[in-house]
């Protein structure tokens, strides 16, 4: 496999922000995986994966009033749906830059699967508390609720969906032995970048 540090996690963790950091600063190759989830969720219901193709086809109730740990568990379900393409993607990316990419698809046991060393991976999470404030601070979040019957259920429903989920990536991350930061909002973005680049042995 190419030259790739992957960073995973939960959602409003500091994911983005602190990859295109060090991308910039030390030139790498940023794949951002959200950018190119849409097409991977639509290329694998093409090719009849239930997850993918269910999600796919509901409405703003369908996704947002469901119980949160079935979209929890649902979304781990559409990255095993999508991780073969994902992954296939990065081998194909033409540089001669090591690359720096992060989002929720990489989750722990698919990397340890994949062969990926603790050296190349780690996971961010937020608490729930930082996740909840930074999350009602998002300027884009009332148009994702916007067509939902109950909209103040369907964000409860989507913090308690991506709060299961940090508990789970955390307790894969335990198990397979990789690293997790846990941002709780008092650990600054400058400490954390460098927890990443020591882990990552960048400099």
């Amino acid at each position: 496999m190419k030259n790739i540090y992957f960073i995973g996690g939960s959602p409003c963790a500091g994911k983005s922000t602190i990859s295109e950091i060090i991308a910039k600063k030390y030139d790498l190759y940023y794949f951002k995986v959200d950018d190119y989830l849409e097409k991977y969720m639509q290329l694998a219901a093409n090719n009849n994966k239930p997850l993918c193709k269910k999600n796919l086809s509901l409405d703003s109730d369908g996704i947002w009033m469901r119980d949160p740990k079935l979209q929890a568990n649902e979304e781990f379900g559409i990255y095993k749906e999508i991780f073969d393409i994902l992954i296939n993607d990065l081998e194909k990316i033409d540089c001669n830059k090591p690359i720096i990419t992060e989002g929720c698809a990489y989750i722990p046991t698919l990397m340890k699967n994949l062969g990926i060393a603790t050296t190349r991976y780690l996971s961010i999470i937020p608490t729930k508390e930082f996740q909840i404030s930074h999350y009602q601070k998002r300027f884009w979040v009332p148009d994702v609720l916007k067509n939902c019957s109950n909209k103040d259920k369907a964000f409860k429903n989507w913090m308690e969906r991506d709060h299961l989920f940090a508990l789970e990536i955390k307790k894969q991350c335990d198990k397979e032995n990789y690293k997790v930061i846990i941002n709780d909002g008092n650990i600054s973005i400058d400490k954390m970048i460098n927890e990443v680049i020591k882990h990552f042995k960048i400099d």
